[in-house]
């Protein structure tokens, strides 16, 4: 009995050799991986560079794989872990780390084709669901081969009847090649905000040069954006985003020219709510315009903040800045003086300008002062820096500077922004 049980002790233990030393294989355990957290960009009109839906357009690329997460240049992903837990979290877990690793390591074998699993189902050409109203800019805009290209606009009506709720929104380039960021605003029906502009035309607003969005209201709301290498956001079920009716949309484009002239007519797709939401939501902000970071320095600081006078549920935040931006902090101040850190971005990146949405909404009291601290890297250390002898302030280009934190807030659909602000509804219009 006890020699039976020996040999099937030692049994147990070849076969669990035999488990941990099994060849890491594509099929099997690296295109889960890459569905999960990577083929949102490595597909067919996405902004990566190359698609890794298969073996044969996977394989050539395993080693630069390997090198990519090892790093942890790939995925890209920038939230500290120590705080805030994140729905859109795109970071790979060690073990996943370790198998693509294993797999570039090994000769990065295709595998058992029984051990695939089905193939994501992507909507074509959208990251969102098939939309069921996409708006066109009504015409190209020509973007020239050289220069300094200032903010572009293009008003085009929706013609909505009646107000709609919207669940998810994504904006899409039409040439990505010459768009380096894109809002969609929508102007409500009585906004006086750029009416002596025509509509479905684009223009550059003579208002653009005292305000790096034209003079936008915050009641016209920025309700959507492209940057590069930002996730989608869908909002949960039970909140949205108010498009009035008789409202117009807003493109607001930053093109940069490249050395080849091009074309661009950029558009963005809706999904409805089908019913009225437990939860609106909408963006606020709080930015500093006024700094002066002085030529050389490494490290300057620039804190800004603003109030809420309502009860709120924090959605998501995102931090802006330019080609010095270093890090960003957003935190809480409760009324209680309790004060908790919302999100740390260490080391910031211009190029993957990302939105962090919380994996459950947090209840903010009414009094909350929402905080947003960020560092700027003037040094010539800094291999981005345009120029690290300039002195650098507030403005629309790269090589200028911005020090911006969005906040997503959802808050009861029968209030609006001004309660939520504590203004009265005439300063925000």
């Amino acid at each position: 009995m006890r020699f039976s049980a020996a040999i099937f002790a030692l049994g147990s233990v070849a076969l669990a050799a035999d488990v941990s030393t099994a060849p890491v294989t594509f099929n099997k355990d690296v295109l889960p991986v890459l569905q999960k957290n990577c083929q949102t960009c490595h597909r067919p009109g996405e902004i990566a560079p190359m698609p890794f839906l298969t073996y044969e357009g996977t394989r050539p690329w395993a080693r630069a794989i390997k090198a990519a997460v090892v790093s942890k240049k790939m995925p890209p992903w920038f939230a500290d872990p120590k705080f805030g837990h994140f729905a859109n979290d795109r970071s790979l877990a060690q073990t996943e780390i370790d198998t693509l690793a294993a797999w570039a390591d090994s000769g990065a074998p295709e595998g058992n084709v029984n051990d695939k699993p089905a193939p994501v189902q992507w909507t074509e050409g959208w990251n969102i669901p098939k939309p069921e109203l996409v708006v066109n800019m009504p015409v190209d805009v020509e973007v020239p081969a050289k220069g300094t290209i200032e903010y572009t606009y293009m008003i085009v009506p929706t013609g909505f009847t009646e107000d709609k709720w919207v669940r998810e929104i994504e904006v899409r380039p039409g040439n990505p090649a010459v768009v380096h960021h894109a809002n969609v605003y929508i102007r409500r029906p009585a906004s006086p905000w750029l009416r002596k502009y025509p509509t479905g035309v684009a223009f550059v607003p003579d208002e653009q040069k005292e305000s790096s969005t034209a003079g936008a209201p915050l009641l016209d709301e920025n309700v959507a954006g492209f940057t590069p290498g930002k996730q989608t956001v869908i909002l949960r079920p039970g909140q949205a985003k108010l498009i009035p009716k008789g409202s117009d949309i807003v493109f607001q484009m930053h093109y940069t020219s490249n050395g080849t002239a091009g074309k661009d007519r950029s558009k963005v797709g809706f999904v409805f709510a089908k019913q009225t939401p437990e939860k609106r939501v909408a963006r606020i902000f709080a930015a500093n315009t006024k700094f002066v970071i002085p030529p050389g320095a490494g490290d300057y600081h620039v804190d800004a903040s603003t109030t809420l006078q309502e009860n709120t549920e924090l959605v998501s935040l995102k931090p802006h800045m330019h080609l010095r931006g270093k890090w960003m902090e957003f935190r809480a101040v409760y009324p209680t003086g309790e004060k908790e850190i919302l999100l740390r971005v260490p080391q910031y990146n211009f190029n993957w300008q990302l939105e962090f949405v919380l994996d459950r909404p947090k209840v903010l009291p009414k009094g909350t002062k929402l905080e947003v601290s960020a560092g700027f890297d003037n040094s010539p250390n800094n291999r981005f820096n345009p120029d690290p002898k300039q002195e650098v302030r507030w403005g629309d280009q790269s090589w200028e500077e911005m020090m911006i934190g969005y906040f997503e807030i959802g808050f009861n659909p029968n209030q609006d922004l001004p309660d939520m602000m504590g203004y009265g509804r005439k300063q925000l219009e």
